[in-house]
């Protein structure tokens, strides 16, 4: 007898829906799972077998034959265990095959037959509700995720044995409400801890209203790193699409945290630097999954010592710099990630970290001070909105009582500026430093005096294409801070001292 069940399984942060067909025939006994299924799926034979004989129902002595289709599309993961042992069931008359109707079926079986979460359910529940699939059956740790898809019933289960209890109508499970929990803020580091860098907070409030990127370069202890790790702080919290965004990207890299199937607040990425290409960029065996810079979408990705990362790394971020997403090729399989983040570097003026320090002299040869700096490409260095110097403290401000302002007062006119910036975009939750040259030039209302000023500058600063457009949305974002309609020459001043890229480190 044939049968056929559907279930679904992540292909990059997006998921496929997968036809789960079974045919039980006369022969020798046997179970064979097709459809190009890797080992962990080949190995679900042993688990089915286990769960549906310690879920008290019966186990065919005969041929079964299991294909995952499509068939050229790679199987990975655990997350097909419950629709095979139902497809199982069905074909051998112990489910009704109209009970499996428009349902989807998500789970990784023990072998006592107990239900196991899988990654990626809240991925697999948006592709099932695109496709017009009205329920889904899944594994109960699972279903709050899944729930959060508007207009999916999701039935929570604990075991095979009650999925097929509820296959055969002898017990109701009612759907899993959709509920946003209320999150409370992580702990991050209030920007009053960090003494003197009035410039530097300046530029880090700058870079948050218009999510620009933004390179700090300092000696050591001077707080660059105090100071990205206070970024979160000030940054508005997610959007609820937003939100279901990253949580669903999370969800398929398996960082879901227990019992938090919405991320609420802005993730902060900060990989050491001898991070990989693949763990960069994602990628890894069989499909690839994704990486850092997608970790951090709609967030911030902090390399600190920026000098130290792999120069391979570093040029694989240009694309994803400049065009908001990135795209990995393998044999056979090309995914895209989006990787809208704000990128946060901090590094040293030399390699001891004195260079320019007027208490500690510097100890770099001038050629291993140039070797040094040249690790950071021309290009990659382009695609870089604010350059700002974060010299070591003095004295008096290291000794002095209390610090700077609040994150929360910075925070305000931060969500103030994005505001204006979502009214510039008519309610999409886009940033200034999203938009291309041709929003810049329709969108940018820049006075005569201001463009004057930005004239000249292109000489003096030899501003390529791209530093001129940059340079353009970063004055927008300070004109929206101010609360200005229109482009000042003050804001295109202020714009060019973060252009230029710190004296110390290119003597």
């Amino acid at each position: 007898m044939f049968a056929q069940v559907l279930s679904a399984a992540p292909y990059g942060i997006e998921a496929r829906l997968i036809e789960v067909q079974c045919d039980v025939s006369p022969g020798l006994p046997g179970f064979a799972i097709v459809g190009l299924p890797e080992k962990e799926v080949s190995e679900a034979r042993e688990r089915v077998r286990s769960a549906i004989r310690n879920a008290g129902l019966s186990f065919p002595q005969l041929r079964i034959t299991a294909n995952l289709a499509p068939a050229d599309l790679r199987k990975e993961g655990a997350g097909f265990d419950l629709a095979l042992a139902v497809a199982l069931l069905v074909a051998t008359g112990q489910v009704r095959p109209e009970a499996t109707a428009d349902t989807v079926f998500l789970g990784e079986l023990a072998l006592d037959g107990s239900l196991r979460p899988v990654r990626g359910t809240l991925a697999m529940a948006l592709a099932a509700h695109e496709a017009g699939i009205g329920r889904a059956v899944v594994a109960a740790p699972s279903a709050a995720e899944a729930a959060l898809v508007d207009g999916l019933a999701v039935h929570p289960v604990a075991s095979l044995g009650e999925t097929v209890g509820f296959l055969r109508g002898e017990h109701t499970i009612p759907p899993a409400p959709r509920t946003v929990p209320a999150e409370e803020p992580p702990d991050w580091i209030d920007l009053s801890f960090v003494r003197g860098q009035e410039h530097a907070r300046r530029a880090l409030e700058i870079a948050a209203a218009g999510a620009h990127h933004i390179l700090m370069v300092g000696p050591p202890g001077a707080g660059k790193s105090l100071l990205a790790q206070c970024l979160p702080g000030i940054l508005p919290p997610l959007t609820f699409d937003e939100a279901l965004e990253v949580s669903r990207i999370y969800s398929v890299a398996g960082l879901l945290p227990p019992g938090r199937p919405l991320l609420c607040w802005r993730p902060f990425r900060s990989p050491h630097h001898t991070v990989s290409y693949a763990g960069m960029v994602g990628g890894g065996h069989g499909i690839p999954s994704p990486g850092e810079i997608t970790l951090a979408h709609h967030g911030v990705l902090f390399l600190d010592e920026l000098p130290e990362f792999d120069r391979k790394v570093l040029e694989a971020l240009r694309q994803p710099l400049e065009e908001r997403r990135i795209t990995v090729v393998r044999a056979g399989t090309s995914i895209t990630f989006p990787a809208s983040f704000m990128l946060v570097g901090a590094m040293n003026p030399c390699p001891c970290g004195h260079l320019g320090d007027p208490l500690r002299p510097c100890r770099c040869r001038p050629h291993e001070v140039v070797a040094y700096r040249k690790r950071l490409s021309g290009p990659f260095l382009d695609r870089v909105d604010l350059f700002v110097q974060v010299p070591r403290l003095t004295r008096d401000e290291l000794l002095a009582d209390g610090g700077g302002e609040p994150s929360e007062a910075v925070r305000k006119r931060v969500a103030a500026a994005r505001e204006v910036q979502q009214r510039r975009f008519a309610g999409s939750t886009r940033t200034n430093a999203e938009i291309g040259p041709r929003e810049v030039r329709r969108l940018c209302r820049i006075g005569p005096e201001a463009k004057a000023l930005l004239s000249r500058a292109v000489d003096h600063f030899a501003l390529t294409g791209r530093g001129y457009v940059r340079t353009l949305k970063v004055a927008l974002t300070i004109a929206d801070l101010a609360g200005s309609a229109t482009i000042e020459p003050e804001h295109v001043a202020e714009a060019l001292q973060y252009r230029a890229f710190p004296e110390e480190a290119t003597a």
